[in-house]
């Protein structure tokens, strides 16, 4: 590959990446404007999402791929409840605290996945991954400290929760890059449906909840994580960190337009240090990864 076109893969892929970010952006708008039960958001969710990869995979003739994912055996099926956990967990965090409050803890997701590669992988942790870590659990400190309810620091807890189980699965998906994604996040949503199925009334809701589930389940969430797992050809994990962390600013000022939901001051001051902390060290990999 020439220059020119080296050059012009990564353009692409910034393009491809910040659109399937700005996509994803709209996540918590959408669970919000469902006026439902998290766990019937929960259940639609994982079922339209698990139904429309099935169908853009038959459409795009790559219905092998599913057998691919299953042969790579337990692995799959860990980082499946991994990923359909960590659905769970998100719109939780999202019924039960504020959207930049979740967002902003979800977006301690990459230092997560560098310490679990750490013990599990037995990777070496760089001093500036350990130096962010530090910086990071003083800004999560702050956006708990603005908890004043229960439901706010369920709703905290549930957001790291979600941004621990997006590590961890990270890790498993560096260990095994050749596992297929798009069934990963199919089989992932099914398991997640089957589970909420018990706990939710999915078939009890008003017509304007079920527009909404639908353009989330079928139209923006797998857009957003096509558009994302397309632009990882041609960009690094580092690079696509450092995008991801768009979601973190756009999310909360879509809630804000629509609901008029305000950011406190100790969330606000904790999102700075966490969000500033993680461009910084995304960067920093960025680069040793570019030298290496």
């Amino acid at each position: 590959m020439n220059l020119a076109q080296r050059y012009g893969n990564h353009k692409a892929g910034v393009i491809i990446v910040v659109l399937g970010v700005l996509v994803l952006s709209f996540d918590a708008l959408l669970i919000r404007l469902a006026h439902a039960d998290p766990w019937d958001v929960v259940f639609w969710r994982g079922a339209l999402m698990g139904i429309s990869l099935v169908l853009f995979a038959a459409l795009n003739r790559r219905i092998r791929v599913f057998a691919a994912f299953f042969e790579c055996g337990l692995p799959a099926y860990f980082t499946a409840i991994l990923q359909g956990l960590g659905t769970a967990m998100f719109v939780l965090a999202i019924s039960n605290t504020s959207v930049a409050n979740t967002v902003v803890l979800i977006a301690t997701a990459p230092l997560f996945a560098a310490i679990a590669s750490h013990f599990f992988l037995k990777e070496q942790v760089p001093l500036h991954t350990w130096a962010a870590c530090l910086f990071v659990v003083v800004g999560v400190a702050l956006v708990f400290s603005s908890s004043f309810q229960l439901s706010d620091a369920m709703g905290n807890l549930f957001a790291l929760l979600a941004a621990m189980g997006l590590g961890g699965n990270l890790t498993i998906l560096r260990r095994h890059p050749e596992m297929p994604r798009i069934p990963l996040v199919a089989v992932s949503g099914t398991m997640i449906a089957s589970i909420a199925l018990p706990l939710s009334a999915p078939l009890q809701l008003s017509g304007d909840s079920y527009v909404v589930l639908i353009i989330m389940g079928m139209v923006q969430m797998p857009l957003a994580l096509i558009l994302i797992t397309s632009g990882t050809r041609y960009l690094t994990s580092p690079e696509v960190s450092l995008f991801l962390l768009l979601e973190t600013l756009f999310g909360p000022i879509w809630v804000w337009l629509v609901f008029g939901e305000t950011v406190s001051f100790h969330t606000l001051a904790g999102g700075m240090i966490i969000v500033g902390t993680l461009v910084v060290y995304s960067w920093r990999s960025f680069q040793i990864a570019k030298s290496g």
